[in-house]
C-alpha cells in the first residue's frame, strides 16, 4: 500500500520536473526521493515517471496522480482541520502574471498580517491553467477571473480594466481614450496569461472581428514585441509594471473590466486555510484598483467584461 511519504514525492517530482528540486522542496535526499518513486512504481506494475530532462510522467503516472493528488490534499485538510483555531500550515495558490504582479504582493503582505503561522505559496500560471490546476488538486486555491457560478464562497479581491498597450510614440498616445477600432490594423499581440478571452469578448462587443497577429505564452514577451513596433496588445492595468520603457497603458473605448476572485474549488472539498486565507482578506486590498460594493462578500455570481 502507498504511503503518503510516496504519493506527494510523485507529485512533487511531476510538478517540479526534477528528482534533485523535489528533494530540495520535500527536504529530503535525492535517494529518498527515488526509492520512493521506484516503490510506488512496484506496487502500480509499471513506470510512473520518465527519467529525462525534465522528469515527466508517463501514461500510466497520469492515470495515478490525480488518485495521488487527491490522497494528499485530504491528508493536508485533515490535519489543517484537526488544527482549526491555530491557521497553521501551507496553502498552494495559484494566478496569472498580472495578478501576481500587481495584486499578489498586497495579498501576501495582509495574510503574513492576518495569519502569521499560514504559508502561501505561490504558483503562477496562464489563463487556462487555473481551473486545471484547482480543481486538478496542484493547487489548493486560486485567483480566477471572471469565475463561473460553480465557485460559491469565494471573496471578490480586487477589479481592473482593460487597456490599449503601444508605444509611447504612437499615433493615438495623446487621446483620452483609444477606440479599439483605430487599432485594428495594427496588429494585434496577445498571451496566454492575458486574459485572451476577455480580449475576444471586447471586440465581440465592439462588433470588430478578432484576429491576433501573434500569440506568444509570456507576457514578457508580448509586452517587448508591442516596444519593438510588431504591434499593440489590450491588458489589465493590473499589469502596467510589467512595461518596458517606451511602452504605455491608455484607456480604452469600449470600456472592459475583470472581477479577481480568491476561491477554492468547485467540485471537491476546501482546504481549512484557504477558508481561512478568504475569511481573513479585506476587499480594497490594492488602492486604486477598489472592487464595487459587493468586495468582501461571498462571490455568488459570474461576472463578465463590461462594456
Amino acid at each position: 500500500m502507498p504511503t503518503l511519504a510516496q504519493l506527494r514525492v510523485l507529485a512533487a517530482v511531476v510538478d517540479l520536473g526534477s528528482f534533485t528540486d523535489a528533494a530540495a522542496a520535500l527536504d529530503v535526499s535525492q535517494s529518498a526521493v527515488s526509492h520512493a518513486v521506484a516503490a510506488l512504481e512496484k506496487e502500480a506494475g509499471g513506470r510512473l515517471i520518465e527519467r529525462g530532462t525534465p522528469a515527466t510522467a508517463t501514461p500510466l503516472g497520469t492515470r495515478l496522480l490525480p488518485h495521488a493528488r487527491a490522497a494528499v490534499a485530504s491528508a493536508d485538510a485533515y490535519l489543517a482541520d484537526a488544527a482549526t483555531g491555530r491557521h497553521r500550515g501551507t496553502v498552494r495558490l495559484a494566478a496569472v502574471p498580472t495578478v501576481c504582479q500587481g495584486l499578489m504582493p498586497a495579498l501576501l503582505k495582509h495574510w503574513s498580517a492576518r495569519l502569521p503561522d499560514v504559508h502561501v505559496q505561490v504558483f503562477e500560471g496562464d489563463d487556462d491553467e487555473m481551473p486545471q490546476w484547482l480543481e486538478g488538486g496542484i493547487v489548493d486555491a486560486a485567483v480566477l477571473v471572471d469565475p463561473d457560478v460553480g465557485h460559491p464562497g469565494g471573496v471578490l479581491v480586487g477589479r481592473d480594466d482593460f487597456r490599449a498597450v503601444v508605444r509611447s510614440d504612437h499615433p493615438l498616445v495623446a487621446e483620452p481614450a483609444i477606440d479599439l477600432a483605430e487599432l485594428q490594423e495594427d496588429g494585434l499581440l496577445v498571451s496566454g496569461g492575458g486574459c485572451e478571452a476577455q480580449v475576444r469578448r471586447l471586440h465581440a462587443v465592439a462588433g470588430l472581428p478578432y484576429r491576433a497577429d501573434q500569440r506568444v505564452r509570456e507576457l514578457a514577451t508580448m509586452v517587448r514585441m508591442v516596444a519593438e513596433g510588431i504591434g499593440v496588445s489590450i491588458m489589465p492595468s493590473l499589469g502596467g509594471g510589467l512595461l518596458p520603457p517606451g511602452v504605455v497603458m491608455r484607456p480604452l473605448t469600449p470600456s472592459a473590466t475583470r472581477d479577481l476572485v480568491l476561491t477554492g474549488p468547485a467540485r471537491r472539498p476546501w482546504h481549512p486555510l484557504v477558508r481561512a486565507l478568504v475569511e481573513a482578506t479585506d476587499p480594497l486590498v490594492v488602492p486604486g484598483h477598489p472592487a464595487d460594493e459587493r468586495a468582501g462578500t461571498r462571490h455568488d455570481k459570474h461576472a463578465t467584461a463590461r462594456s
